[in-house]
């Protein structure tokens, strides 16, 4: 429950630039934030609309040709049939099947598969109406957190905190744009190159890319190890694309959308995933980042000139 709230609460930051910017246009905030989620929700479902029959498609052919990599696994002369002869992946999963019980721990596979999409749904939910009130009670709810700090430093305090919302709304939004870029980037490469399943990879692609550091190389391999079930040739390409990419997404794309968002130390950048990571697991990984890059802000304005100064 925790995790869901620091996530709805990080979902408002993220929109307030745009709530701001309507305010500013003479709305009222009340219509504002209305207008902002509506217009999140109506893209996030078209979305969903454009991506989940396609998916839906390919997910179920992907689960329908299993059978037939499992057989080329037993044909030597077949690319997956050597990596078989040499990292015995059959065997594996018929000692992890033997060990959760065979049917019994298939139909608890199935039942908890259920309630992963119940819960997800719930989730969702929550999520959403506590995104609703946090976008609406935002700055009531920053003037009672400001009345905890002196007069003298209050309007200083204020000036910080805004600085870290900010950095931390422009954040979420540059790597949605960049997300976003990584799953297109794959659809297209799918579709060109003959890869089977470029919508439901591109799909995976765009969410993993959500993950600093580790999600795009993660989703890299996934989509190479797809692209095996064609072709080895096919297999090395696709990793050579994503290396590329890779490059090309941490030297040009993701410092034009970052451009004014955070400033981090790659090495507190890595720090900050693991950490954040290990503690609230992929949104923790997520939001580590524009919380690290809060937290050097702070430094720099109350830690630092004291010690400097010492």
């Amino acid at each position: 429950m925790l995790t869901l709230l620091l996530l709805a609460v990080f979902v408002a930051i993220s929109l307030e630039p745009l709530v701001v910017g309507l305010t500013h246009r003479g709305l009222r905030r009340g219509w504002a934030v209305l207008i902002v989620l509506l217009g999140f929700l109506v893209v996030l479902g078209a979305i969903l609309l454009l991506v989940i029959p396609p998916v839906t498609r390919e997910v179920g052919a992907l689960m329908d040709a299993v059978p037939g990599w499992l057989r080329q696994m037993h044909d030597r002369r077949s690319a997956i049939g050597r990596f078989e002869d040499r990292f015995h992946f059959v065997e594996k999963v018929q000692q992890q099947v033997s060990s959760s019980g065979g049917i019994s721990g298939l139909a608890g596979g199935l039942l908890g598969a259920g309630q992963i999409v119940l819960s997800t749904i719930v989730a969702a939910v929550i999520v959403v109406t506590v995104t609703l009130y946090c976008m609406a009670g935002l700055p009531a709810i920053k003037r009672f957190c400001y009345r905890f700090v002196a007069r003298t430093r209050r309007e200083h305090t204020q000036g910080v905190a805004e600085e870290i919302m900010n950095r931390i709304g422009r954040f979420m939004l540059g790597n949605l744009a960049t997300s976003a870029i990584a799953g297109i980037a794959t659809f297209a490469w799918c579709a060109i190159t003959g890869v089977p399943y470029g919508a439901a990879l591109g799909v995976f692609v765009a969410v993993m890319d959500l993950i600093p550091v580790v999600g795009a190389t993660v989703a890299g391999i996934l989509v190479s190890l797809v692209a095996l079930s064609v072709s080895l040739g096919l297999a090395l390409a696709t990793a050579v694309f994503y290396v590329v990419f890779r490059l090309a997404e941490d030297y040009f794309i993701v410092p034009r959308a970052m451009k004014f968002a955070v400033a981090v130390h790659p090495l507190v950048t890595v720090l900050a995933v693991l950490v954040g990571g290990a503690l609230l697991g992929i949104i923790g990984a997520l939001v580590a980042i524009p919380a690290a890059a809060g937290i050097g802000l702070l430094l720099d304005e109350y830690v630092f000139p004291r010690t400097d100064a010492a």
